[in-house]
């Protein structure tokens, strides 16, 4: 039996389901606000990915295993804020000592990110508790997106920031300078240019044909796989198709700050889920982003809705879904006039992100109201 010692703070807790991409939001989260301060315990059933996604560990966070049933808690081992992340369900021992704290611990539900309207209307909303051990209390959802009324996102432009507005404005004009860099970088790209792609994603459909695509393409093109189901994907893929034309990089696992690294040297970023996404915004490199796949088919509004609201001109519509298709579709053609809109609508999203705050700052807001 584990009896856990007194600690202020936050808690949050994790399941990693299939994929390391919840492990990477809640570290991510974790990480930043510890550099604001805060001491977090991290709760998390699998952290073995942690191992190459953060070796170096982080000051401020406690990393801890996924209580066992036999674990005691008491109430004045609960933090303040307690983070169920992504709909895992808190330890019912856990819940109890929860529910037995003189004042209740805010408990924050964080949602995946998304634009949907649903999501914007349900951000911020109470959701009493009717049964368990944890019952009367009141947890809270937190949609992540953009926005004035939206959670906000695990972007790291204002944990940079320690000079205030004129530091955002600041950030305004790099962007700014950026887009018309890249619009010139991206105009001059052409036949005396290798292409650069990273690929991060899960089993596309189209994969074969979209390496015949690029086969097919009169520049050279290089792709740079990440570990893991991306490379199964590709060599899956490569052995009904003549991709010797291709330049091919299969890589090992990365960590956080070497693949944020690695998005801003790309000149097309193929990501999935949504810890990627959004460090490809944050780097506003054109981006091909492929979605949690779900059976019912609900992941296509939510990145229909991704598209409208981010303002995506038609290419980038015609890429995403093909990318996301249950049968193979051709992609656009990835021609020099193709990415100079692909790379116009990157860098007004990153421009767009750089002007907001971030989540780890609003949901420290949000709590703040809720305690």
């Amino acid at each position: 039996m584990m009896r856990h010692t007194n600690e202020s703070g936050w808690a949050i807790f994790c399941r990693v389901i299939d994929n390391h991409g919840d492990l990477g939001v809640c570290w991510r989260l974790a990480t930043q606000l510890a550099a604001r301060g805060v001491a977090v315990q991290l709760y998390v059933d699998d952290a073995s990915a942690l191992d190459w996604m953060a070796p170096a560990g982080s000051a401020g966070v406690s990393l801890r295993p996924w209580p066992a049933e036999q674990d005691v808690f008491l109430p004045e081992q609960v933090p303040s804020v307690v983070i169920e992340a992504f709909g895992c369900e808190i330890p019912w021992a856990y819940q109890a000592a929860m529910a037995a704290r003189p004042t209740p611990p805010v408990w924050v539900n964080l949602e995946y990110f998304s634009l949907e309207a649903s999501a914007q209307r349900n951000h911020g909303l109470p959701s009493p508790v009717l049964s368990g051990p944890a019952r009367g209390l009141t947890k809270w959802f937190y949609y992540p997106g953009w926005g004035e009324h939206s959670g906000g996102l695990l972007t790291d432009f204002q944990s940079r920031n320690t000079c205030g507005l004129a530091q955002k404005e600041h950030l305004g004009h790099a962007a700014t300078h950026a887009l018309e860099k890249t619009q010139v970088d991206c105009a001059q790209f052409g036949i005396h240019r290798k292409l650069h792609i990273s690929v991060f994603c899960y089993e596309p459909s189209g994969m074969p044909l979209w390496l015949e695509q690029l086969a097919r393409l009169p520049h050279q093109v290089h792709l740079h796989i990440t570990a893991g189901r991306a490379t199964a994907a590709v060599k899956q893929a490569m052995q009904s198709n003549d991709v010797s034309s291709l330049g091919l990089d299969f890589l090992d696992y990365m960590s956080q700050p070497a693949y944020d690294d690695f998005l801003a040297r790309m000149d097309l970023n193929l990501v999935r889920g949504e810890d990627s996404l959004v460090r490809a915004m944050c780097a506003g490199k054109p981006f091909l982003w492929q979605i949690y796949p779900q059976d019912d088919g609900a992941h296509i509004p939510k990145l229909q809705a991704f598209l409208q609201q981010s303002g995506a001109p038609q290419l980038v519509v015609q890429a995403h879904l093909a990318w996301n298709a249950s049968q193979p579709q051709a992609l656009p053609e990835l021609t020099p006039d193709c990415l100079t809109d692909w790379c116009d609508w990157a860098q007004k999203i990153k421009l767009h992100l750089s002007r907001q705050t971030s989540l780890a700052e609003r949901l420290r807001g949000f709590v703040a109201a809720k305690g």
